[in-house]
């Protein structure tokens, strides 16, 4: 028998994030569908009040899952402007661009093209997301694709990923501006223990003019992944 909404309400620390109750008794976070009609990689949609929700996966968004593990606030917020480094098939950025709305946008940089064509099926429709088909390490060659932002997403799965964020935020990123950077340990060098290479990425990032404001770690929804949230100066 399929699970019912009881109540959807909008989270009282997270903007544009809903807590919805099913009949069950269980809770789920989902954010305001601002395409109607859309599903993005096979979430369920919810209906209440006359508006539409889609459930947002703790195990397919590492955003969603720092936000369930305690990540002392959501920056995101309506209206923002946000690079998104390593956009992939658009998961975490579909629920981005639900938050920030019609106001906002997202450059979302992918260097694979396979996972642009994705994109491109999600963006079609979810036209305030920009897809750049790029290289996130060189900022310089969509340097006049982007405009200045006061917010910065990183997903890219590579070493360096701090030294790649503060080249691309020197560039972009507007001085208060927000960092959200999932780094998966593995990626960086299998050879340190992640604790030790989240230690060292940190260090990058604060001598890139970044101040450190929380470290979650994803456990069980990512093994070895840690979001760290951060604030720029410049």
């Amino acid at each position: 028998m399929a699970l019912e909404v009881v109540r959807i309400e909008e989270h009282p620390k997270w903007k544009g994030v809903y807590i919805v109750e099913l009949s069950d008794g269980s809770l789920r976070i989902a954010t305001k569908n601002l395409v109607p009609g859309q599903r993005v990689y096979g979430e369920r949609i919810y209906h209440y009040q006359g508006e539409e929700y889609r459930e947002w996966n703790a195990y397919r968004s590492k955003l969603a899952g720092a936000l369930l593990k305690g990540l002392v606030e959501l920056p995101v917020k309506r209206g923002d402007r946000i690079l998104y480094l390593g956009i992939a098939s658009g998961t975490t950025a579909s629920h981005v661009s639900d938050i920030i709305g019609w106001e906002g946008r997202i450059y979302g940089v992918e260097f694979a093209p396979r996972v642009m064509r994705d994109l491109l099926l999600v963006v079609a429709e979810r036209r305030n997301i920009y897809p750049i088909l790029g290289d996130a390490r060189f900022p310089e060659k969509y340097r006049h694709l982007v405009e200045g932002v006061n917010g910065l997403y990183s997903d890219v799965a590579q070493p360096e990923q701090a030294a790649i964020v503060v080249r691309n935020a020197k560039m972009f990123l507007e001085d208060g501006g927000y960092l959200l950077l999932a780094i998966k340990a593995r990626s960086i060098d299998v050879t340190l223990e992640p604790s030790e290479v989240y230690r060292r990425e940190i260090k990058t990032l604060q001598e890139g003019g970044f101040e450190v404001v929380d470290v979650v770690h994803l456990d069980p929804f990512d093994r070895d992944h840690a979001m760290i949230y951060a604030r720029f100066h410049r």
